[in-house]
């Protein structure tokens, strides 16, 4: 199975598996920046890995400070492989570019619809520079 995706903002071509949320989740402090782990106690998804994972993401909680988790994601080596989004998120979005504007290396961040999400459930994926995303 392969969808072309829009892609949202460029980086790095991604692979792992995927990693499809159940609600959407605040970064700040639904996620430790550390270690990846999803922190929330109260989401569905508490104590998974999203790093080096395919996070397919139903929305976020809002808080200006999302992109400033993501960044500290990509600078520790925890961001997800690649993100998968609804609906662009501005302010969580600009952490990638930020990390990128500083020469970091950033996953990429693709939209597709909510509908294809549960297709992806349990698999292994790429997703390729084009957007593509391809069950391994």
């Amino acid at each position: 199975m392969s969808t072309a995706a829009e892609i949202l903002v460029p980086g790095k071509a991604g692979e792992g598996d995927a990693l499809v949320l159940t609600a959407p989740i605040s970064f700040w402090g639904g996620v430790d920046p550390k270690t990846g782990r999803i922190a929330d106690v109260r989401h569905p998804q508490h104590g998974e890995v999203i790093a080096g994972r395919v996070l397919f993401l139903p929305g976020t909680i809002g808080s200006s400070s999302a992109s400033a988790v993501l960044m500290e994601l990509v600078h520790n080596g925890r961001a997800p492989a690649a993100l998968v989004l609804h609906e662009p998120d501005a302010i969580l979005l600009l952490g990638l570019i930020v990390a990128r504007e500083m020469g970091w290396a950033t996953p990429m961040a693709v939209r597709l619809e909510r509908g294809a999400f549960d297709s992806y459930r349990g698999a292994t994926l790429t997703v390729a520079s084009d957007g593509a995303v391809t069950a391994v």
